[in-house]
């Protein structure tokens, strides 16, 4: 029989270190760390708020401040074996579940929108995106311009 035990807690990061706090709660860090912000800090914080063999999910892109860098403890991450993946996407297996949450109000996927172009555009938008100039998503409003 697998049995398991589930709880939440809140930690500020403005409130002292983030990763030490999770350690302490979790009696030695988390199994799993996520950054959905791509912010260095929030990045740094995920990874070193990990247990030996946790797993770090890198959702968030960075921003104008990182221009796509951001320092990892490489060392630490070999040390204790702990797993970095990237994740650009849900898998479509999830999209019920998801459309679920949605529909509920648990997730509000329109506060991610930060404007609208008509598809004539697009391009200008997918050019401004290396100069790390766009925040959340630009969505197609317009595929007859």
């Amino acid at each position: 029989m697998i049995s398991f035990t589930c709880s939440a807690a809140t930690v500020n990061a403005r409130k002292g270190e983030a990763a030490e706090q999770v350690k302490e709660i979790t009696k030695g860090g988390a199994h799993v760390g996520v950054d959905a912000l791509g912010i260095a800090a929030t990045c740094r914080g995920a990874v070193d708020g990990l247990r030996r063999r946790g797993r770090h999910v890198q959702i968030g892109l960075t921003g104008a401040a990182e221009r796509g860098d951001v320092k990892l403890p490489i060392d630490r991450i070999v040390g204790s074996e702990i797993t970095v993946v990237g994740s650009g996407s849900l898998p479509a297996p999830g999209y019920g579940a998801m459309m679920r949450m949605i529909e509920a109000g648990k997730l509000k996927p329109g506060k991610l929108v930060t404007g609208t172009v008509p598809l004539s555009q697009t391009s200008a938008v997918l050019a401004s995106m290396d100069k790390f100039a766009t925040t959340g998503f630009v969505v197609i409003d317009n595929y007859d311009a």
